[in-house]
């Protein structure tokens, strides 16, 4: 089997690499990031017998995205992680080029992994098998293989299950590349997780009025919110407009109604998940209390993240925070979850010009800012913030050639709430009406600086660095 002549190299990989990664100052200190090598996806997050199971993409033995295993974290309050056994290796016929994205459900008090088994063939195609796996009592997982072969009418590319029960029978999104290549999210239905019936396509390039909308959609997650359903999606190949969807593959989300019983997504157009320069393959779930969160992972494929520096110590990519969603007027709001306020130390306030406030530690910040005029933040001449009244724009230099590169966000931004870590800092816009998260790679330790004439009001706060154990 690859998994047991795999399992030594990826133990040395460890021990060899968490050290280096924690001796690079760009490692973050309370965001989820790899021991060793490169994370991607968030997987299977799940409420589940009291803790927070978190699975993730992971490849232990380099930065390349290669050898997808799923890791796996997990926490009684959000704030407090740690490790737990390696879930899944690409170790069988029908996963052997990697255990790709997907789910976690209760199944009767067995928590069980929806994932697909990715198989690329000699010739340069491929296809793509769903597949189950159900904890064990080691704590590990038993694969029981295949569920879904690759549908008829569609491409290689049907990948990342997401799961959910709704009265007497599980559903299932799935990610899909037709024919014709253009992208799409199958619906489908079972009453055990095994048998699986296929109820079409709900949503997708060409569909209920959108137009030409990409030739994949990954990572779908749909779900009802504040009176309207919800289905995230990350449609790879939108076109770039002037100051949306500027990253490579974009995430984005589509507000409507679902109707169960004829399988159908009434919605709106397309709209930006999260306007920075990092932010991909978000997955949602439910706490005990019913809220509604969601994990990203603070990276986008292709684009330029092999240039990031981390690579030098063995390392690539972090997690966004958890975040608390909510529905105001058929949007999607985000907000820090509230649990996080746990690693604020005293609070700090100033109030005055811009331009006068005091310089702080960017390090572990988090900031509440408000303003009615033209203020720059800037993060150690490696991040500028300029918000106007009307709008946000972030800048960064480009980690190729240099040149600055710009993210947006339209609208009237009153209000900030920031959360900065070692080399990431994620803004809320008016109490979660808009979000932009991006890395960064200051020197550190890193400042941050305010400019501009308009009055400021501050609050802040120190965090507390979070290990994972």
């Amino acid at each position: 089997m690859a998994s047991t002549t795999r399992l030594p190299a990826i133990l040395q990989a460890v021990m060899k690499g968490q050290p280096q990664a924690l001796r690079d100052d760009h490692y973050p200190a309370w965001h989820l990031a790899p021991v060793t090598g490169l994370l991607n996806d968030p997987n299977g997050f799940i409420h589940f017998q009291g803790r927070y199971h978190l699975f993730y993409q992971w490849n232990p033995l380099g930065c390349e995205h290669k050898y997808k295993c799923w890791g796996h974290w997990s926490s009684a309050d959000l704030v407090q992680w740690r490790h737990e056994p390696i879930a899944l290796m690409p170790d069988e016929e029908y996963d052997r080029n990697g255990c790709y994205s997907g789910s976690a459900v209760d199944n009767q008090g067995k928590l069980t992994l929806c994932y697909t088994g990715n198989v690329k063939f000699d010739d340069g195609g491929r296809t793509a098998w769903q597949c189950l796996a159900v904890q064990n009592a080691e704590g590990g997982f038993d694969k029981r293989g295949p569920v879904v072969p690759l549908p008829g009418g569609y491409t290689g590319h049907v990948r990342d299950p997401k799961v959910w029960r709704h009265e007497h029978h599980w559903y299932m999104v799935l990610g899909a590349q037709d024919l014709e290549l253009q992208g799409k999210v199958l619906l489908l239905r079972s009453e055990n997780l095994w048998n699986w019936q296929s109820l079409g396509e709900i949503a997708g390039s060409g569909l209920n009025g959108i137009g030409d909308a990409g030739y994949m959609w990954e990572c779908p997650d749909l779900f009802a919110l504040g009176g309207k359903t919800f289905l995230i999606c990350c449609p790879q190949g939108v076109e770039r407009e002037e100051k949306r969807f500027l990253n490579a593959h974009p995430s984005a989300y589509l507000s409507g109604e679902f109707d169960y019983a004829r399988a159908s997504f009434q919605h709106g157009p397309l709209n930006e998940i999260d306007a920075g320069f990092e932010f991909y393959a978000p997955q949602t779930t439910l706490t005990a209390d019913g809220r509604r969160l969601l994990v990203g992972w603070m990276g986008v494929p292709d684009g330029e993240e092999m240039h990031q520096p981390t690579t030098a110590y063995g390392w690539i990519h972090q997690m966004t925070c958890v975040r608390e969603l909510s529905e105001q007027n058929g949007k999607l709001y985000q907000q820090p979850v509230r649990e996080l306020q746990a690693l604020r130390g005293e609070e700090e306030r100033y109030q005055g010009n811009a331009a006068a406030a005091p310089a702080l530690n960017a390090q572990r910040l988090e900031l509440e800012l408000e303003s009615a005029g033209d203020v720059t933040l800037n993060f150690a001449d490696t991040l500028l913030v300029e918000w106007r009244r009307d709008a946000l724009r972030l800048a960064r230099r480009s980690l190729q050639t240099g040149e600055w590169l710009y993210r947006y966000w339209q609208g009237d931004a009153h209000k900030l709430q920031i959360l900065c870590d070692s080399s990431s800092v994620e803004i809320f816009i008016n109490e979660g009406e808009g979000v932009m998260s991006s890395r960064y790679f200051p020197t550190q330790p890193a400042q941050l600086t305010f400019s501009g004439s308009a009055e400021l009001r501050a609050r802040y706060w120190s965090l507390r660095p979070c290990m994972v154990e």
